[in-house]
């Protein structure tokens, strides 16, 4: 069975070893085919804590870690151009 992994940006890292991701899904309306973005949050698990907010980063599913916590850094794409 393949391993889910999703690709969004960081909106918050304020946690210790947690990161905040939001994925956008695109997809078109059944009907008037307009383009719909959904987003969705995921709480990741960020070991070296080296992401900062706006870093596009690759995520992948795991075991449970805590009690929202399903889903760990795998790599950062790019790094944010937010001076911070």
């Amino acid at each position: 069975m393949p391993v889910k992994q999703q690709i969004g940006i960081v909106i918050s890292n304020k946690m210790q070893k947690t990161i905040v991701v939001k994925v956008e899904n695109r997809y078109p309306h059944p009907i008037y085919l307009k383009t719909l973005v959904k987003t969705k949050k995921y709480l990741a698990h960020d070991e070296l804590e080296e992401c900062q907010i706006g870093d596009q980063v690759l995520v992948e599913e795991s075991r449970p870690l805590s009690k929202r916590k399903r889903w760990k850094l795998i790599k950062i794409l790019s790094k944010s151009s937010l001076i911070s």
